[in-house]
Parts: C-alpha cells; structure tokens; sequence
C-alpha cells in the first residue's frame, strides 16, 4: 500500500475537479479524499496500489473538460489505511 499527497495548481476550482477527481479514485479502488484549499488550489491524497496511483495522477494532470492544470506537487507518506474515498470541505 502506497500513499500519494498532491497539490494541484491552476485552474482546478469551480470545474467539477473533486467530482471528477473522487470518480477516478473509485474507478481505479484507491481510497482517499479531496478538498479545495482557500489559495486556489485542490488538496487530494490516494492510497492503495502504486500502478493505480500513478494512473490517477496522470489522469488528475488532464482532469475534467474546463479545468487547466498548471502542475502537481506529489508528496509519498506512509499510508494510514484508509477505508473509502470522500469530499472533504475546503480548507
């Protein structure tokens, strides 16, 4: 089990990005959570397998049709065994 954090920057607020972000998630059996942050960017983390990880963040640097991403900071920890992937209130 691995654990990714991201930060993502650009425009990523206001286009459905946690939705879309939450489908990838649970498409792939990651499990997790997303929110926005006050400065504009979406806060998400991923645990489970490596390979469904990478994918998800490859899918997360398109995102959905109105969003633009301008880059993803990708932070590895420890996963903490997390049971399912949900919305979380921005922060």
């Amino acid at each position: 089990m691995k654990r990714a954090h991201l930060f993502i920057s650009g425009r990523v607020q206001g286009v459905f990005y946690r939705a879309f972000t939450k489908d990838v998630a649970e498409s792939l059996g990651l499990k997790g959570w997303v929110r926005n942050l006050r400065d504009g960017r979406v806060e998400a983390v991923f645990e489970g397998d490596e390979d469904k990880i990478s994918i998800a963040i490859e899918r997360c640097k398109e995102g959905p049709p109105h969003a633009k991403v301008d880059s993803i900071e990708i932070i590895w920890e420890k996963s903490e065994g997390l049971t399912d992937f949900e919305i979380k209130k921005t922060v």
